[in-house]
């Protein structure tokens, strides 16, 4: 007669709580590995806007340490309306005017916010883009994107590494000045001082073949290490999905 093994209830209840330990453990890391990239479209010309470039300089502050990143793009479109914005530029439109047609939004405005190329907000409206955040952070990352960058003189020479998916898709690399100060004398915000946060000065693409790849960038005479980082991340050009993003780790610059 085969005999049968009781196994003490006490020990049971302690196996079901390592599982559930680990099981929680499994669960916060895969949020942790989850990212937001934050696209703002913001003007000097738009009166609605400060509040969105504030709310982005809040959430760059919190989240400085964690895979959050925001990228600020000045739009062209209000330099008509009797101020010229004077980090516009009419790529960004078009950029914008690309996600229009992904998500089926139409028409533009600032100040819009888009999270992962999926999901767009109203950028002044905390309580929906830090909603947005938290949902973007749940989800795992399909793209892991690594970059390293060195500058010689004026150039960012910046090394990519993939692993995931990149089919259909283009890396882009951001040179993003931290912060900045504007006077603005005409227009819908005359006579005030408008703070900005994370100013892309410059978006470089790249259309993706290899995981590995090298690509050098020419930087604006105001680039310095202190003031300035670069951005990157991994978009599918069929949809305008990010699948991947993460911050260039900067090596030392030097001088030939």
């Amino acid at each position: 007669m085969k005999k049968i093994k009781l196994i003490p209830a006490f020990f049971i209840t302690l196996m079901l709580l390592i599982g559930m330990t680990v099981l929680g453990q499994n669960t916060e890391k895969k949020a942790v590995k989850g990212f937001a990239l934050l696209e703002l479209y913001t003007s000097e010309g738009c009166s609605s806007c400060p509040p969105a470039d504030e709310l982005m300089g809040r959430i760059q502050n919190e989240y400085k340490d964690s895979n959050v990143y925001v990228l600020a793009y000045h739009v062209d479109y209000w330099d008509r309306q009797g101020w010229k914005d004077v980090f516009s530029n009419a790529d960004y439109t078009q950029r914008q005017y690309d996600y229009a047609r992904f998500l089926g939004k139409d028409p533009i405005y600032t100040p819009q916010l888009i999270v992962n190329g999926k999901a767009d907000y109203i950028g002044s409206q905390e309580t929906m883009v830090r909603n947005g955040i938290k949902v973007a952070l749940s989800k795992p990352i399909a793209t892991d994107l690594s970059l390293g960058a060195s500058q010689t003189n004026d150039n960012l020479n910046v090394n990519y590494n993939i692993e995931g998916t990149f089919k259909n898709s283009s890396l882009l690399i951001a040179i993003v000045q931290k912060s900045a100060k504007s006077n603005v004398k005409r227009g819908e915000n005359a006579n005030r001082i408008l703070s900005h946060y994370q100013i892309v000065h410059h978006l470089h693409s790249v259309t993706l073949k290899d995981k590995k790849g090298t690509v050098s960038i020419h930087l604006p005479k105001s680039f310095n290490e202190n003031d300035f980082e670069v951005i990157g991340f991994v978009q599918d050009k069929n949809n305008g999905n990010i699948t991947g993003a993460t911050k260039a780790s900067l090596q030392q610059s030097s001088v030939l």
